[in-house]
C-alpha cells in the first residue's frame, strides 16, 4: 500500500546505519564553563595581605619655617600723588571707620534724600492731617541700619520686642540707639528712588 511505502521512507528501524553522520545536537554543542581556579588569586592576595601587614608607617615629620612669617601692616600717609578729591576727608589721623564709610556714603545720601521726597510726597497727596515729622539726616540713617543689622543677633518674635520693657525680653542698645517711632517712621518711608520720576501714581501703587 501506498501508506506503508510512505512509512518506511520516514521511519528507520534502530538496526540501520546512515551513511551520512547526523548533526550535533544543540545540547551537546554548547560548552560548560571552565570551573574557576582561585588557587592563583587567592596566593596573590595572600601576599597583598602580607605586605600590608607587614608594612609598618612612616613617622610623619612636622618641621618649622626657617623664618617665621610676619603681617606686614602699611603705614597710611595719605592720598598718592596728592590725589585729594576721590577721599578729601581721609589723612593720615583718619580711623578705619572712616575709610569704611566711603564705601556706604553714597547711598546713605541716595536713602536721606529719597526718603525725605517721599515724606514730603505723601504729605502733599494725603487727604488727612498728620503732625509733620523732622526730616531724617546721615547721622540718624547710620543710626537706623545699626540696630536693623543688630535684629540678626537677637531675634524677637515681633518688631515692636526690641524696645520692650519686659525684664526677660528687654535689650536697652535699641532704645538707646533710636526710639521706636522714630525707627518705625524711617521703616516705613524708607525708599531709593523718586516715583514722580518714574511715573509711579502712588494711589495706584500698591508698594
Amino acid at each position: 500500500m501506498d501508506s506503508d511505502s510512505d512509512e518506511e521512507k520516514y521511519y528507520v528501524s534502530e538496526d540501520t546505519e546512515d551513511d551520512d553522520p547526523r548533526p550535533p545536537s544543540r545540547r551537546s554543542s554548547i560548552s560548560e564553563p571552565p570551573s574557576p581556579n582561585f588557587s592563583a588569586s587567592s596566593s596573590e592576595d595572600e601576599d597583598d595581605v602580607g605586605n600590608v601587614a607587614g608594612h609598618q608607617p612612616q613617622p610623619c615629620l612636622w618641621t618649622l619655617p626657617p623664618q617665621p612669617q610676619r603681617c606686614v601692616f602699611h603705614t597710611f600717609t595719605g592720598t598718592p600723588n596728592g590725589r585729594s578729591r576721590e577721599a578729601a576727608h581721609v589723612t593720615s589721623e583718619s580711623t578705619p571707620l572712616n575709610v569704611l564709610l566711603l564705601f556706604f556714603a553714597e547711598i546713605i545720601t541716595l536713602l536721606v534724600v529719597e526718603m525725605n521726597r517721599y515724606y514730603r510726597q505723601f504729605l502733599e497727596n494725603s487727604d488727612e492731617r498728620h503732625s509733620p515729622e523732622r526730616e531724617v539726616i546721615e547721622a540718624k540713617m547710620l543710626a537706623f541700619l545699626a540696630p536693623t543689622l543688630q535684629m540678626g543677633h537677637t531675634v524677637q518674635g515681633r518688631l515692636e520686642d526690641y524696645w520692650t520693657k519686659i525684664e526677660q525680653l528687654r535689650t536697652p542698645f535699641y532704645g538707646q540707639t533710636m526710639a521706636r517711632a522714630r525707627y518705625y517712621h524711617i521703616l516705613h518711608f524708607l525708599h531709593f528712588t523718586d516715583n514722580k520720576r518714574n511715573g509711579v501714581d502712588r494711589k495706584d501703587d500698591r508698594l
